[in-house]
């Protein structure tokens, strides 16, 4: 498995490749030609940024069958797929703000599909192989909003409402692993990501039927159950077997009612 970051180099973003020696600074990017630079130094002293920056974030819906259940949903027959702007995306350790007078805003821990080729109507195959990698996500939600709009991108779209991080995971295979959603440290989400309803690689294809997948391209794949509110001052870590943590602080106001009313779909 290779994994990928980027982070803070001399004044600007670059990519890294991590290694047992520590993070190198890659010449170009992951999708791309890129070679070797020099070695900028260990993990844990470097400044992470957003892992990648994507021409679009397509979501997949009700996507685990126990969510489906504790937002009172049935279980899609197909995925249902939304979009949210590229100004929700924030990276490790940046503060989730909440916005004023919305009432109910949720985490939701979910695994990131990265697009490493361009796809557009691919067989089963090719949709498979247009994957690079998998990272952590967190598709945080304005519940109250979701139900009265009856459709999603405002709920989902504000800035901030799209933390993802901190790795990008290349040539891995997803199996069972775990994932853990924590708020203050306490365990929320624990699911395994086999309990997808539609797998990563039908995502892929399911979405390429609609619209041009390109490199960068990121499709969030749905959340287990156990999605709860975010009140100012909360930290959330969203962690991915082998993956790394995903750690965001939560700023802003809560105010109106609905801050902590019942989990919406």
């Amino acid at each position: 498995m290779k994994q990928f970051i980027r982070f803070m180099f001399e004044g600007e973003a670059a990519y890294g490749q991590i290694t047992p020696e520590g993070v190198y600074r890659l010449e170009g990017s992951p999708f791309g030609p890129y070679g070797p630079g020099e070695l900028a130094g260990d993990l844990d002293d470097l400044d992470l940024c957003i892992p990648l920056m994507p021409g679009k974030i397509i979501g997949g819906g009700l996507n685990y069958r126990d969510h489906a259940a504790e937002s009172g949903s049935e279980v899609p027959e197909e995925p249902i797929i939304f979009m949210k702007p590229t100004t929700t995306l924030i990276g490790p350790d940046e503060e989730i703000v909440l916005p004023p007078d919305v009432g109910r805003v949720d985490y939701e821990g979910e695994l990131a599909i990265v697009i490493g080729k361009t796809a557009f109507r691919p067989d089963p195959a090719e949709a498979r192989r247009a994957i690079f990698g998998y990272t952590c996500a967190n598709d945080v939600s304005a519940r109250v909003l979701q139900r009265k709009d009856g459709q999603w991108v405002r709920a989902k779209g504000f800035d901030t409402f799209c933390p993802l991080g901190p790795i990008v995971n290349y040539d891995v295979d997803l199996g069972s692993r775990r994932i853990i959603t924590r708020l203050n440290g306490e365990v929320r989400q624990d699911s395994t990501l086999d309990q997808h309803v539609f797998d990563p690689d039908f995502l892929v294809w399911f979405i390429s039927q609609v619209m041009t997948l390109h490199p960068g391209d990121v499709i969030i794949t749905g959340t287990p159950s156990g999605v709860g509110p975010l009140q100012p001052g909360d930290v959330v870590d969203v962690e991915i077997e082998g993956f790394g943590t995903l750690r965001n602080p939560v700023v802003g106001t809560c105010e109106g009612v609905g801050c902590s009313d019942t989990a919406g779909a």
